[in-house]
């Protein structure tokens, strides 16, 4: 069962950083970089079905005009539930979820970031602030309504800044989850001395502008699905597809991500985020530390639960996905 905010697993912030978590990430990410150069539907599952080739109805359009593509699928009548992936990836990334909760009932919807996947590869607007304002592009344009927002790693910043600055000022949000989330900074900074040094982030930028496709393959291979550690087997299909994700967008979203993913202070997005809100972090994670985020996060949220994932890694959503659903379920039915 989750815990609530009073309860973490066992794991206080200050054991955590004590064991070592923020610096064993900041260790494993630094070098990568460097040397890569609510309610429960009354419906019956429905079947999977529909277009697979883009058309203009697979596109939301955002407020300066860039196109976000989108997939939405099952009964529209149902409640919708939207997904929110991380850089650098897309809404395939949530494969493992969009067909375990259609199958269940629910309208599953999610989309790419602008500059990723499918979606226009515009010059600017890579930031929170963006990144928010087309997520609710798309939830207008589908008329999504009393929704469940679910979001992984930068996709959790996504969805807190929307919580606070969209979904709860429209009524349009029910419950939301963060699944090895950003918020609140990544970011060393005098008021945050617990987080990871620019040179982490510089790392990344420099390894994605000598050699993109390279480093999309280090990552993914590494610690990304906790592949480096001694007793992991690496899923080279998963290694493949992060890679594919990774390549379909943007040079240029990507490297201006990493400043909006690393950055971005997020402390009053997640004390507005007044809707019931389920923090979801793998004690092993080497890419977000869980030190310098979920359980400071948990700290900040008026409505939050934590639950704490023992070894699992960043990528748990898509390797540990047979824990990860049926406790994201439980949350939604609650």
């Amino acid at each position: 069962m989750p815990h609530s905010k009073r309860s973490t697993a066992g794991i206080s912030r200050r054991d955590a950083l004590s064991g070592g978590a923020a610096i064993s990430g900041a260790a494993l990410i630094a070098p990568l970089a460097m040397t890569s150069g609510c309610q429960t539907p009354a419906h019956s599952a429905p079947p999977v079905t529909g277009d697979t080739v883009m058309t203009t109805e697979s596109f939301a359009t955002a407020k300066d005009g860039t196109r976000i593509f989108f997939k939405d699928w099952g009964p529209h009548d149902a409640q919708p539930i939207m997904f929110h992936h991380g850089w650098p990836l897309s809404s395939d990334d949530w494969d493992a979820q969009m067909l375990y909760f259609v199958n269940k009932g629910y309208r599953v919807v999610a989309h790419d970031r602008r500059g990723h996947g499918r979606s226009d590869q515009v010059s600017s607007g890579h930031d929170m602030d963006h990144y928010a304002s087309d997520a609710f592009a798309v939830v207008e344009h589908l008329d999504l309504k009393n929704a469940i927002h679910i979001g992984h790693s930068t996709g959790g910043g996504e969805v807190a800044r929307y919580v606070a600055k969209h979904g709860v000022p429209s009524g349009r949000v029910a419950k939301a989850v963060l699944v090895a989330a950003v918020p609140p900074l990544m970011l060393k900074t005098p008021a945050n001395p617990d987080g990871l040094p620019l040179d982490v982030f510089d790392g990344f930028r420099a390894a994605l502008a000598a050699n993109r496709a390279q480093f999309f393959r280090d990552v993914p291979s590494g610690p990304f699905y906790g592949f480096n550690r001694d007793s992991a087997a690496p899923q080279e299909g998963v290694i493949q597809n992060w890679w594919r994700q990774g390549m379909m967008g943007s040079a240029k979203a990507h490297y201006e991500g990493i400043k909006a993913f690393s950055e971005t202070d997020q402390t009053e997005d997640l004390k507005a985020m007044t809707v019931p809100t389920l923090v979801l972090h793998g004690d092993d994670d080497q890419i977000v530390p869980i030190a310098n985020s979920a359980l400071r996060a948990v700290e900040l949220l008026p409505n939050g639960t934590l639950k704490v994932y023992p070894g699992l890694s960043h990528g748990m959503l898509t390797v540990n996905a047979d824990i990860l659903n049926p406790d994201l379920l439980a949350f939604i039915n609650a």
